[in-house]
């Protein structure tokens, strides 16, 4: 059985007192806290283990190499996969980088297009924009509407500006045989959006059979269960610092038969097979792109949160959270209606643990700013996705978002603590 209160007294952090008050964190979108077990195995790799991996036969080495194989194990085992297809990367930033210059490069062309959706973190929209723009190609936007769904349909939009063509429209009239490449979220960091992946993977496959399809995965994969051998796409990208794992450390998961043809990202140690002063060749996967000394701490307590997240179940985690999302959300719509906050994002059954809001004629800093004097941690700004943000014609809202040690109490007192933001302005 979930028991939020027995979860809560895993993460240390919890029993923090800020400005006075019991801290209330609302911001696993950014970074999710640690438990225990996450802060003792990075400690307990540091005490005991600290060597580096894959250079030597004494004992610590091997030691410290089987501790990132298990976890690279883990990963693979927590998604689907298999181990050979797990590389780690700084992040999931990283990640989508490394498919935009070791694939993108070799596949995407004058004349090409790729498309991404409105709803896109920084992260996978500016490597696409870059790339378009340096090879000639279209960069396809599909739009959302008022409640931040993806469009089916729309008329299409063009832009044209710093020799990039942006065309702006919905699924129907974006994917042509010109397409290389789609990528696009499984969970909006802003308005919570849940894509429906499945049926998207479907839809593009149908019609362009051999267009790749990448997922960005950083606010999914924390969040559901997630199993790539049944999505039926290309390449996932997630960071470990958003499931309870340390900063530093994310994954790029790819279909084998796609990463060997692929040519390296970076070069240097480890990730070679042979080397004269002529050139090199390349080491088979994972290693060909985990080029020097990787975060192996970062690994190892990585590792340790999948184990955690494993040991709570993800179906637990996902059944809270939307208990949480839901409570939060009838809350917040009786403060619409009283006048006090105007809220964005879809309803509860197509969203997950995020709602961004902003308290009417206050700046979503001031707000933010105001919370936290109470001890209630929100984010705010364009949550590195500015055109989405901007699109509901405000220039930064707050963010609240939740996981799996988040509180209907701590809600409640959020909602408490809003209505006297105005207040501190009348």
């Amino acid at each position: 059985m979930f028991d939020v209160n027995k979860i809560r007294e895993d993460f240390p952090i919890l029993k923090r007192k800020v400005h006075g008050h019991n801290l209330v964190y609302f911001d696993s979108g950014a970074t999710s806290q640690k438990p225990e077990a996450v802060i003792e195995a990075i400690n307990k790799y540091y005490r005991e283990t600290n060597a580096n991996i894959h250079r030597g036969v004494y004992e610590m080495s091997v030691e410290s190499t089987r501790l990132v194989d298990e976890t690279r194990t883990n990963v693979a085992e927590f998604i689907g996969a298999r181990s050979e297809e797990i590389i780690f990367t700084r992040n999931a930033t990283e990640s989508i980088n490394l498919v935009a210059y070791s694939w993108g490069e070799e596949n995407v062309h004058e004349g090409d297009a790729v498309v991404i959706t409105k709803l896109e973190h920084h992260s996978n929209m500016i490597p696409w924009q870059e790339l378009c723009r340096k090879k000639g190609a279209q960069l396809r936007v599909v739009d959302v509407n008022e409640k931040g769904q993806l469009e089916k349909t729309k008329k299409i939009e063009t832009v044209e500006e710093n020799g990039l063509k942006v065309v702006i429209g919905g699924w129907s009239n974006l994917l042509d045989k010109k397409v290389k490449l789609v990528a696009f979220t499984g969970q909006s960091n802003v308005l919570g959006t849940e894509t429906p992946v499945e049926e998207i993977v479907k839809m593009v496959k149908r019609k362009l059979p051999a267009v790749l399809i990448l997922v960005d995965g950083a606010q999914m994969v924390p969040h559901m269960k997630v199993d790539v051998s049944k999505l039926g796409i290309d390449f996932l990208v997630f960071s470990g610092h958003k499931m309870l794992g340390p900063t530093g450390v994310g994954v790029l998961w790819g279909k084998k038969e796609i990463l060997s043809g692929m040519k390296p990202f970076l070069f240097g140690g480890d990730m070679i097979g042979e080397v004269k002063l002529t050139g090199a060749t390349w080491a088979e996967l994972p290693a060909k792109f985990e080029a020097g000394t990787p975060d192996i701490a970062g690994i190892v307590g990585l590792g340790a949160a999948v184990k955690y997240l494993k040991s709570v179940g993800m179906e637990n985690i996902h059944s809270h959270e939307k208990e949480i999302l839901k409570y939060a959300l009838e809350k917040m719509r009786g403060l619409e209606k009283e006048g006090l906050v105007i809220l964005y994002g879809p309803e509860a059954e197509t969203r997950g643990g995020a709602i961004p809001f902003n308290v009417v004629g206050v700046h979503a800093h001031d707000t933010a700013q105001i919370l936290d004097s109470f001890g209630i941690a929100v984010r705010s700004g364009q949550h590195c996705a500015a055109p989405l943000v901007t699109s509901f014609g405000v220039t930064a809202m707050v963010r609240a978002t939740f996981y799996l040690y988040n509180t209907k109490e701590e809600i409640d007192y959020m909602i408490d603590k809003i209505r006297e933001v105005p207040k501190v302005f009348a």
